[in-house]
């Protein structure tokens, strides 16, 4: 899946604003342009598209749990680089919104995905864990499809 799209799913499902964006980003000490921002967030066919990167996706998605819950009192000053992996993404949205087990399962739901509490838990395993499950990237689309549904306020942006 592109990353300029699970950047627009994303930013879609939980109506964010390019000024919440942005402050997702500088509070992940990262600085991101206004034309930059709008230059990912169009669709590949627009004038002006830009490919977004993993890296502008990774410093987001911990700009948004920032965002959504604030510092957190642990010494996160970690150098080391860390592949983004669907699973990450999972993760990071799930830490961001608070979501529990069963908000997952509702999620999944709504896009007509059926998993377990137990299959869900294994989406979230450390990697090389025997319950470890790749997420694959239909599975990220329909969670990412349940988020919108979810989330969904009744108005476009």
């Amino acid at each position: 899946m592109p990353i300029n799209d699970i950047l627009f799913k994303i930013t879609k499902a939980l109506s964010l604003t390019h000024q919440e964006i942005i402050e997702a980003y500088k509070l992940a000490d990262f600085e991101m342009r206004e034309e930059r921002l709008e230059s990912i967030l169009k669709r590949r066919q627009d004038k002006a598209y830009e490919e977004a990167t993993f890296e502008e996706l990774g410093v987001f998605l911990d700009g948004l749990v920032l965002l959504k819950r604030g510092a957190s009192d642990k010494d996160t000053s970690q150098n080391e680089v860390v592949e983004l992996t669907n699973n990450l993404i999972l993760k990071k949205i799930r830490v961001a919104m608070e979501l529990k087990e069963a908000d997952l399962v509702i999620l999944f739901a709504l896009a007509e995905v059926t998993l377990t509490k137990r299959q869900i838990g294994s989406l979230f395993r450390k990697e090389g864990s025997k319950n470890f499950k790749a997420c694959t990237g239909e599975l990220l689309m329909a969670f990412l499809e349940g988020l919108d549904e979810f989330y969904y306020d009744g108005e476009e942006i």
